[in-house]
């Protein structure tokens, strides 16, 4: 008798169990071109260098794994597949955007949900129609179909976005539609950190200021004063759902500018990225720690950029002590050699070395050999005497060339080295928490990542 009482109490303490795992509240947070080396640098700095004794707010969760990201017809997949990958569960040809290799147009996971009741917010330190948030959305054969990417942002229905601006605002050089079309769908329109405490509509769109470039919202290590921040944005898409969707929501974050800074090659940029999602994600944590039974967290990324892999640094030995000393990014600096040449002012050696222990710390805090030296000087007189030196073609950046020099002796320098300045085919890693965590202790490929949190979400 006592066995069948026992058996019962089991058979309904599992079934609470079943129906408690089906989490109210999701956060997918998406570290573009965060492969396990950016991580594990940044963990690195963040213990080492500014001794802190806990981990990365994301490294702490108790479900770590790592996928693949191949996509349906290249080993190297673009950011457009992957995000396809991430957002719908199905492989796509890379450039393709929210449809399989055939066209046909697949449903992501915040669609999904959002059919399902759930509140939805979309948030990216770089623009929001780009590939990784607009494969949540969107539905296009390629992800440079930015007016009809936004197009479908504005009639999504989705209670939030956020991103530093729209790139479909011009089709074939004449301006278009898309304003209008986000105010037939009643979005409100704000921008800038103040514009936060302006949003009171259902649905809100956050982008950074006019002056501000489309592309992203500016670099973490540049200290830009009056931007958008990424932990800033995420704050506010939350607020923005507890207020519209108090009972239920997904939230897709997304750090774009780890992915722009691994494409540029700069080391401290990109564990600066990387530390400052982690802040993004500890807005989630903090939500968790007062809903611990209704939330789940998954942090992963599209591809890894780069090749990142901390190594025994050479030179000044410094090691990543020097990304302190670093307070301008490289596609910054690369900026201010092109302005220099511009002017064509008499710009001297003395003048630049000025410039690079004042900013990078080279000769002030970070010892440079007499050949280190002699390299640069040649360098600086070829771009700037000379006038013959080619720039540096990435995804996002044309870098100066005497940038690219100056940057590769600090990543020497600072134990960071890269194997490329596009995407590899390194596995990434993958953290979760909370309601259903543990089933993606299995998970291995990125198309398993949305099944498994809408199989978590409806009960299965």
């Amino acid at each position: 008798m006592k066995l069948r009482h026992i058996l019962a109490a089991s058979v309904m303490l599992a079934a609470c169990s079943a129906m408690a795992a089906q989490p109210k509240y999701i956060f997918y947070y998406i570290g573009d071109g965060m492969g396990m080396g950016p991580v594990q640098a940044a963990q690195t700095y963040n213990r080492t260098i500014l001794g802190n004794d806990k981990s990365l707010t994301m490294m702490q969760f108790p479900v770590i794994g790592w996928i693949q990201t191949y996509s349906a017809n290249r080993d190297i997949t673009d950011s457009a597949a992957a995000g396809t990958a991430l957002s719908t569960g199905f492989k796509t040809k890379n450039s393709m955007l929210g449809m399989s290799p055939d066209t046909v147009a697949v449903t992501s996971v915040a669609k999904t949900l959002f059919d399902r009741g759930y509140g939805v917010g979309i948030t990216t330190s770089v623009a929001p129609d780009d590939a990784t948030p607009g494969a949540f959305y969107a539905h296009v054969p390629s992800r440079k179909m930015q007016y009809e990417i936004d197009c479908q942002m504005a009639e999504s229905g989705y209670q939030f976005v956020a991103g530093s601006g729209l790139s479909g605002l011009k089709k074939d050089g004449k301006e278009t539609d898309v304003l209008d079309r986000f105010a037939a769908n009643n979005v409100q329109i704000v921008r800038g950190p103040e514009g936060i405490k302006e949003m009171n509509s259902d649905r809100v769109l956050l982008l950074s200021h006019e002056d501000v470039p489309s592309w992203n919202i500016g670099y973490t290590i540049d200290s830009i004063a009056g931007r958008l921040t990424l932990p800033m944005m995420a704050q506010a898409c939350l607020d923005q759902l507890e207020k519209t969707s108090p009972d239920r929501f997904f939230m897709m974050v997304e750090g774009g500018n780890i992915d722009h800074a691994l494409h540029g090659n700069d080391g401290g940029a990109s564990i600066k990225e990387v530390l400052n999602f982690d802040e993004a994600i500890a807005v989630a944590f903090e939500f968790y720690r007062r809903h611990p039974k209704e939330t789940l967290i998954v942090v992963t990324a599209d591809h890894d950029t780069g090749g990142l892999v901390h190594v025994h640094p050479k030179g000044s030995k410094g090691g990543l002590s020097n990304i302190d000393y670093q307070k301008v990014s490289k596609e910054e600096f690369s900026e201010y050699c092109k302005a220099l040449l511009k002017s064509r002012m008499n710009y001297t050696w003395d003048d630049m070395k000025q410039y690079l222990a004042d900013n990078l710390g080279l000769f002030s805090k970070i010892k440079v050999s007499p050949e280190q030296e002699e390299a640069l000087k040649a360098g600086f007189d070829k771009t700037f005497e000379q006038r013959n030196s080619a720039d540096q073609k990435t995804l996002y950046a044309s870098f100066n060339a005497f940038s690219v020099d100056v940057f590769n002796l600090l990543n020497l320098d600072s134990g960071i080295s890269f194997c490329t300045t596009s995407h590899s085919g390194n596995p990434v890693p993958l953290f979760a928490l909370g309601v259903g965590a543990e089933r993606f202790s299995k998970v291995n490929n990125n198309i398993d990542v949305p099944k498994t949190i809408l199989r978590i979400a409806t009960g299965k």
